[in-house]
């Protein structure tokens, strides 16, 4: 309960005061003219001012409220080194206890994470403390308290209009010697010209350590890493080959201090893409037909593709005696083409060509030659291939996997995937592909072959091979036994997916990653690192996975799609984890799920700090001993040596209000009028 005075005026509280200063005006001249009856006329002229204040006794029936306290609880990944976690843990509960005991103090813990999501990057502590005070009525919060190890990456710039109202506090969790040397990358190139060098500018910083240059390694994914000499804080240049297309992993490691805080950061991971300057294409068109154009246009629409094409228009069984010089409007180089020039190509294209006294035999056994020493070639074949001067029967027959029989099947035909083709990443996806009957549109011509070698992806009129992929040698080749891939071009019976079927066959034949049939990757996702398999195989090994310590993992993988096998493992250790089946070797980069966590491991107040001293509150470390929790009054000091203190709001909530008139009852007005009436009477004696 709580008795208070309050006043009710009867008149303006200006007019009051102008009467009362009347009345002590009026006062001090009898005072000075020594006016006999004084004391009587300032009793009524005191109980007049009484009655026009209006004053009147109030008690409150009061229900205290109790005061909010936060504890920012920091479980980022920072925290998992050394003993922060043990301490957090213990303070968490002392804190708790210290509150119990505090009395009319309430508690309201939040944990912040990081690395569980794309919006958990860094610790986010202030953006936590913000969301548990939107819930609490400012009259009631008594103050914060932060147990982390002091890398806050949401720390407030402004800290005059955040107006957080309490004391912040932050309890360090690490400890005032932790030493720590990490590799940070100051410049990567994203993308690299496959064959070509680049240059990654990187840099080594320590926390409490000796300052001398070490060795740091630097891993491009071969054997023979190269080694470095680096002193601490000075930039260093290293040049490494982008040796093939797709991600080329960069790891640059540097050995562990003596008790450093974590090794997770001694390591740094770039990935450079491997990209082809400009893809060149020498395409050899024989007898005109509709599809020449779509090759054409295919090629011409890539800006990166320089192409060479020429079309052989004289028909072998036309022999006049022309010299072979005289039968085009310009000299033709077929020989620095075939010959000199034909390795600076990085893929061939016969498209329905017959041999013909143009292109001899030693020239087609350069191709094939080239073929074999990693080139790239497809065959576009329609009944050219069934003649007797087909390119079946030239030295190329050597590297040509599927043989003709000498017929051409005629009558229409949906193009369909083989088993092989359901697992094979060139059409696996194709549109149109899914369910037992594709969508597209029909062929209607077919070259009868059997094939020899190969994968046979796709099939036409009596499950005849239609498209075949092989390997030869280094190289790779692909056939398309029908000319009828026009069609799909012209919309013809809802056309098909020509254009994204003959990139993806080109990219097949120049290597590209991602259309590798026999592939074993590993890539990061979130906290865990998942391994995929591709192959044409029933089934696939376990595959082990040796962590950057040296230990190995064997992970199982199942099937999630036709020919594509996956597993997962957690990521406990930063750095390239090396993948390996017994078949296919490969490697991944893995790390902290949040880079920024682990950029900066060692305890510092530094961040907590100025929010701490703007809010009234400091910053202590936890290894000199936790400190005790006090009540204290608004306006006095927050913290001190050993103690840190939450302020005393005394909020409460009103349940019921008696209020006392004390001059508006008949007593208050008989007093009134007993004074005038003495008044009176002394005036008249």
């Amino acid at each position: 309960m709580d008795w208070t005075v309050s006043f009710a005026p009867a008149l303006p509280w200006a007019v009051i005061i102008g009467l009362s200063a009347v009345g002590v005006f009026v006062i001090a001249l009898m005072i000075y003219s020594r006016t006999r009856g004084l004391l009587l006329r300032v009793i009524a002229l005191a109980l007049l001012l009484a009655a026009l204040f209006n004053p009147s006794l109030r008690n409150e029936v009061r229900e205290p409220l109790t005061d909010i306290a936060v504890a920012i609880i920091d479980r980022s990944l920072s925290q998992e080194n050394g003993d922060r976690v043990s301490r957090t843990n213990a303070a968490e509960a002392a804190i708790k206890e210290a509150v119990s005991r505090l009395g009319n103090t309430e508690l309201r813990t939040v944990e912040v994470t990081s690395g569980i999501s794309s919006e958990d990057d860094g610790t986010r502590a202030f953006a936590a403390l913000n969301r548990a005070l939107a819930e609490i009525p400012p009259e009631r919060f008594a103050g914060a308290i932060m147990v982390t190890d002091g890398q806050i990456h949401d720390a407030p710039a402004d800290l005059a209009n955040r107006n957080i109202g309490g004391p912040v506090h932050g309890l360090l969790t690490g400890t005032k010697s932790e030493s720590d040397r990490k590799v940070v990358i100051d410049k990567a190139p994203r993308f690299g010209i496959i064959g070509k060098e680049q240059i990654i500018t990187f840099h080594v910083e320590e926390a409490n350590g000796p300052g001398q240059p070490v060795d740091a390694t630097v891993n491009v994914g071969r054997d023979d890493p190269i080694v470095v000499s680096v002193s601490p804080g000075q930039s260093v240049d290293v040049t490494v080959p982008v040796d093939h297309g797709g991600q080329n992993i960069v790891e640059i490691a540097v050995p562990p201090l003596d008790g450093e805080i974590s090794t997770q950061n001694n390591r740094a991971v770039t990935v450079v893409e491997g990209v082809r300057d400009r893809l060149r294409v020498l395409l050899v068109s024989g007898e005109p037909h509709p599809g020449e154009r779509s090759w054409r246009n295919l090629l011409k629409a890539d800006a990166s593709v320089d192409l060479v094409h020429f079309t052989i228009l004289r028909p072998p069984e036309k022999q006049d005696g022309t010299p072979t010089k005289e039968l085009a409007l310009i000299a033709f180089p077929t020989r620095e083409l075939f010959i000199d020039k034909l390795d600076e190509f990085d893929l061939v294209i016969f498209d329905r060509y017959r041999q013909q006294s143009v292109l001899p035999s030693v020239y087609m056994a350069n191709i094939a030659r080239y073929v074999q020493d990693g080139g790239a070639m497809l065959i576009a074949s329609g009944p050219d291939l069934a003649s007797e001067n087909g390119l079946f029967y030239t030295p190329l027959s050597d590297i040509i996997a599927a043989a003709p029989t000498g017929h051409v099947l005629e009558g229409g035909f949906k193009p369909k995937l083989t088993a092989a083709g359901r697992k094979h990443p060139v059409t696996s996806t194709l549109p149109g592909s899914a369910g037992e009957e594709p969508t597209w549109g029909r062929w209607f011509r077919l070259v009868e072959t059997e094939a020899l070698s190969g994968d046979t992806i796709m099939s036409g009129l009596e499950d005849k091979p239609l498209l075949v992929l092989s390997r030869t040698g280094k190289g790779r080749v692909a056939q398309m036994l029908s000319d009828q891939g026009w069609l799909w071009a012209r919309g013809f019976e809802g056309g098909g997916p020509q254009t994204e079927l003959l990139r993806r066959i080109a990219h097949w034949l120049m290597k590209e990653p991602d259309l590798e049939e026999e592939a074993l990757t590993g890539a990061q996702s979130g906290k865990s690192l998942i391994i995929e398999r591709r192959t044409m195989a029933e089934k696939v090994e376990p595959v082990a996975v040796t962590q950057p310590s040296g230990k190995t993992v064997s992970v199982v993988l199942k099937e999630v799609s036709p020919g594509r096998w996956r597993g997962d493992m957690p990521v406990t250790e930063a750095g390239l984890h090396r993948l390996g089946d017994g078949t296919l070797d490969a490697v991944a980069a893995a790390g902290s799920a949040d880079a920024r966590e682990m950029s900066n491991l060692v305890s510092t107040p530094a961040i907590l700090a100025p929010v701490a001293a703007v809010t009234g509150g400091a910053v202590q470390w936890l290894e000199d001993g936790m400190p005790q929790l006090v009540k204290v009054q608004p306006g006095r000091q927050f913290s001190g040596s050993g103690w840190l203190g939450l302020r005393a709001n005394g909020a409460h909530r009103v349940l019921a209000v008696t209020e006392i008139p004390l001059f508006a009852s008949l007593l208050s007005l008989g007093a009134l009028l007993l004074a005038f009436c003495a008044m009176w009477y002394r005036e008249g004696r």
